[in-house]
């Protein structure tokens, strides 16, 4: 039997990248690709932003990593500034969306037992999320195709349709600890919970004591044209993953929580080896340089709109391929009338367009943040010729 250097668990492309500018990337034979998909709504300041790289650049040759025996005086600053900005009392970093979600849901269950509610451990989740692929993370979420090979499943989570607030409802029991939901939905299709979902979830969970957990780690860091979704819905959550954009790039994440929530997170209760490493620390801190700026999140939700206008114009001409465009923000979704894979594959391998194919058949719009009218108007022309000359494949009868 044989097996390639690197595990092969994903389904690699002919792409091959090696270097960045600004909202494109070169591969190594030289073709150019418009990047509308920045490494999954990573790359939020495209790949050759000046300050995020002086930043890194800078603190590489000071110092990158020490234990976190030791104080953090760039945790510190960067944790100091995430409070000021949003719900938050306090911050872990985390290097990924799938530890930051694993601390929050530690966190919640941490918060019943500190108050000596030790049956409390159960999450209500909601279907076509994706959180994760660590163990718990993957339990998180009701989708066979991430379960499979990997049984049995962690207990603790309870599955529910998404936006159907009576069944979130009728879904609370005694081992009920809380609600871990996506604001928007990435991976399921950039689906937005309407208002009266989160209002109403929020409202149980106040009801019942219950802790309301956002998982923000794809629709937050000015994604949507706020800093974080659930400043769209006036809500607060108890505690809210982030990841993806923080870093702009360089792997990081974090939980955020208020202090009435992580009061059972005391000493010893959590830790990594390289969260919240120096490095990380000067990439998140040069992202929020940018993005931290009502005027940036402004230009975000216009440009967010005129790219909008123009997705709903042009599946006017194409009613055979589309049904309809949803989002928020510079995170939009091109729902088809069938598979969206193929379609993606299409734009990147014939028109040099870079999506990401997400379910309910809907091709993720995900580019940088930094994205100007001209990189709207080679988007739209790149996606009109790929509409132009694709084929359907033929329906098997």
């Amino acid at each position: 039997m044989s097996i390639t250097p690197l595990m092969p668990v994903y389904p690699r492309c002919e792409v091959r990248p090696v270097r960045g500018e600004n909202c494109h990337l070169i591969g190594e034979d030289g073709r150019r690709f418009l990047d509308f998909a920045s490494g999954i709504a990573v790359n939020i300041l495209g790949h050759s932003h000046p300050g995020l790289i002086g930043a890194i650049q800078r603190q590489a040759e000071t110092l990158m990593h020490v234990s976190n025996l030791y104080g953090s005086p760039q945790g510190e600053v960067l944790a100091r500034r995430l409070v000021d900005l949003t719900f938050a009392d306090t911050v872990f970093f985390t290097n990924s969306g799938a530890e930051a979600v694993e601390c929050a849901i530690k966190t919640a269950r941490a918060f019943h037992q500190s108050v000596g509610d030790d049956q409390k451990y159960e999450l209500i989740t909601f279907k076509n999320a994706f959180h994760g692929r660590t163990m718990a993370t993957i339990s998180a979420s009701n989708q066979d195709k991430m379960h499979k090979g990997f049984l049995p499943l962690l207990e603790g989570f309870k599955y529910v349709d998404f936006d159907d607030l009576a069944g979130a409802q009728a879904a609370i029991g005694p081992k009920t600890a809380g609600f871990l939901v996506e604001p928007i939905q990435g991976e399921g299709g950039i689906r937005e919970a309407s208002p009266a979902f989160i209002e109403g979830l929020r409202a149980l969970a106040d009801e019942h004591g219950l802790m309301l957990i956002f998982d923000e780690v794809q629709c937050g860091v000015a994604r949507t044209g706020k800093l974080y979704a659930y400043e769209h819905y006036g809500v607060t959550p108890d505690i809210m993953a982030t990841a993806k954009g923080i870093g702009g790039g360089f792997p990081m994440g974090a939980c955020l929580a208020t202090a009435h929530a992580a009061r059972g997170m005391g000493l010893g209760t959590h830790g990594s080896t390289y969260g919240g490493n120096p490095l990380a620390m000067a990439a998140g801190g040069a992202v929020l340089d940018v993005v931290a700026d009502e005027a940036f999140l402004a230009e975000v939700t216009a440009k967010g709109e005129r790219l909008r206008s123009r997705l709903e114009q042009f599946i006017g001409n194409y009613p055979e391929l589309f049904e309809l465009v949803r989002g928020k923000g510079l995170m939009l979704g091109l729902k088809m009338k069938s598979e969206s894979r193929p379609f993606v594959a299409h734009l990147r391998d014939n028109h040099g367009l870079l999506t990401v194919a997400a379910g309910d058949n809907t091709v993720r719009v995900i580019p940088p943040l930094v994205i100007d009218d001209a990189h709207i108007d080679e988007f739209m022309e790149r996606l009109s010729a790929g509409a132009a000359d694709y084929r359907l494949e033929p329906v098997a009868t």
